[in-house]
């Protein structure tokens, strides 16, 4: 928390109209954070923006496609123009198949494009600034799917996330700049929502966010019993693929 002295750190935060981006804006607006909010659903962005600071002084709504390039450089011009600079980018923006199967649907490199380019050029953008002050961190959203391989082009994204985030880690070792990677499992989202699964709800990923801004750390995996998982993937795969075959079964839709 910051005291009124202090002045508050400022996150960019991308997929903050409902989710998880909702309840890490909120989580992180009550740990005292100046806030960036990005989507494209505008009308949710400002209502949410309105209920954090209803003053309009410390939160932003800004309306982006992160997949498009010119909303990703107005995104982090507005930030910077709004309060100066960027202490945080948290890459949380992140889109599945909505139905059906990957190879069926009318446009699946987008999910590439949402989850995997747009963190990295977001990351490009906010660089120089952050190594310049020696002063920042990146945190990326991905998925339990980074690790545990279920969905072709979901997957393919959060494997291609999760190598970038823990190479990006390792570049920018000394310079000042953290990278953290918090990896979700099944989460109570608009992506999860026909799922016959019991979840938790996004909040245990907004804390979890929060918590390795203050303290960080190089991977969260939330819940921590999904690391079990991963390591059942690595040691007994065939175990894994029964397990995905129900949860299919289930008509998970991500």
């Amino acid at each position: 928390m910051t005291s009124p002295t202090t002045p508050r750190p400022v996150a960019v935060l991308t997929g903050a109209s409902s989710g998880i981006g909702e309840a890490a804006a909120r989580e992180l607006s009550r740990r005292g954070y100046a806030l960036v909010l990005a989507a494209r659903r505008l009308d949710k962005l400002e209502a949410l923006a309105r209920q954090l600071d209803p003053g309009g002084q410390r939160v932003v709504a800004v309306q982006a496609d992160v997949a498009d390039p010119a909303d990703r450089a107005h995104l982090i011009a507005e930030a910077q123009r709004r309060f100066g600079h960027i202490d945080a980018l948290i890459n949380n923006a992140g889109i599945s198949i909505a139905s059906g199967m990957w190879w069926d649907a009318p446009d699946p490199l987008r999910v590439l494009h949402v989850n995997l380019d747009a963190p990295i050029e977001l990351t490009r953008l906010v660089l120089p600034a952050m190594r310049a002050r020696r002063h920042g961190h990146i945190v990326n959203v991905g998925s339990v799917a980074g690790s545990v391989a279920f969905q072709g082009i979901y997957s393919a994204s959060k494997f291609g996330l999760r190598g970038f985030s823990l190479s990006l880690r390792r570049e920018l070792l000394g310079s000042g700049v953290n990278v953290s990677l918090v990896s979700p499992g099944f989460i109570r989202t608009e992506l999860t929502q026909n799922a016959k699964l019991p979840m938790p709800g996004p909040e245990i990923v907004a804390r979890a966010i929060a918590d390795v801004l203050e303290r960080p750390r190089r991977e969260v995996v939330v819940p921590g019993g999904y690391r079990l998982a991963t390591l059942l993937d690595q040691l007994a795969p065939g175990l894994v693929d029964r397990a995905v075959a129900l949860i299919r079964r289930g008509r998970y839709r991500a």
